[in-house]
């Protein structure tokens, strides 16, 4: 199952690396935190329906537990989710995934503090392969810094304590109505710092965004895969692995997002952000590699 869970995290992260772009074209129209109040409320719906048909099999758990731990996830989600969102439109889309890969050097430091996880040579050498390919990608030219960058570093704080808390309810709370109560908080949550903030989430309606193609293709893929199944998949699979390995894989996104960018609107790569892609895809292998566990020394007696 170990397995099964990394290649399926992996794919988790392949979809948000891709998404960045067309996040970024959406913001053209929408607002941020209108944008996340309506992808997470239809990712809310998406995943309803399955609940909705599988709840006379399992019935209606309305332990307390479930729903605080949801909210408490939740939360770290929209703080995550809205700084991130925020910062793109200030920097690219490229150096957003890069520095959202930073929680890969944040998680082990919490797992360590907040979940006594011990880490493994391996693991620590894995992290500090992905620590210098993200400083390569990110840090390696500071004139290009901007406050879009230092809001996305703290969507990077937001989303390592996401994967903490996950990894804390994971293993005893069944995943999906856990999924869901993450999904309608950071939606509500969204919903009310539009109205904070004096957003005009109603623009989802006018003409101009109703008419757009990009907005409503962001919306949809971001909602069904990004968020529902993403966010479905990591809740159930990490209860199968350890939360530094989840971050491992995850610094995976900047990778994925340069790709997609290059691809898809041009975005140049220096050698530098090419060179620190190598070294976070080999932090992530050496991470996966076994620990060799040592014989034990046996005395004979003559």
């Amino acid at each position: 199952m170990n397995k099964t869970a990394d290649f399926s995290l992996l794919f988790v992260v392949f979809i948000w690396g891709v998404t960045f772009v067309m996040v970024q074209n959406a913001l053209s129209f929408l607002d941020p935190f209108t944008f996340n109040a309506v992808r997470f409320f239809m990712a809310f719906v998406f995943l309803l329906i399955p609940y909705l048909l599988t709840l006379h099999k399992k019935g209606i758990n309305g332990s307390k537990g479930l729903f605080k731990a949801g909210f408490h996830i939740g939360v770290w989600l929209f703080l995550g989710y809205g700084l991130q969102t925020i910062g793109l439109n200030y920097t690219t889309p490229a150096k957003t995934g890069f520095i959202t890969g930073l929680s890969v050097v944040m998680v082990p430091v919490f797992s360590l503090l907040l979940l006594k996880h011990r880490l493994s040579r391996n693991t620590i050498i894995g992290v500090a392969a992905a620590t210098i390919g993200l400083y390569l990608m990110t840090f390696a030219d500071r004139s290009n810094l901007n406050i879009g960058d230092l809001l996305v570093f703290l969507c990077a704080i937001s989303f390592a304590m996401q994967i903490i808390t996950t990894a804390k309810y994971a293993k005893t709370l069944p995943a999906l109505p856990l999924t869901l109560i993450q999904v309608s908080t950071v939606s509500l949550l969204s919903f009310v710092s539009a109205f904070i903030f004096k957003e005009n989430h109603s623009v989802i309606f006018s003409s101009e965004v109703m008419l757009q193609k990009d907005v409503w293709t962001a919306l949809l893929v971001t909602a069904a895969l990004a968020t529902a199944f993403a966010f479905f998949a990591q809740t159930f699979f990490q209860a199968y692995t350890t939360p530094t390995r989840v971050a491992l894989i995850f610094s995976m996104e900047p990778v994925f997002a340069a790709i997609s960018s290059y691809i898809l609107i041009g975005e140049k790569l220096t050698s530098a952000s090419i060179i620190g892609c190598a070294f976070i895809f080999l932090g992530m292998i050496f991470a996966e590699l076994p620990v060799k566990k040592k014989k034990p020394v046996t005395q004979g007696f003559s």
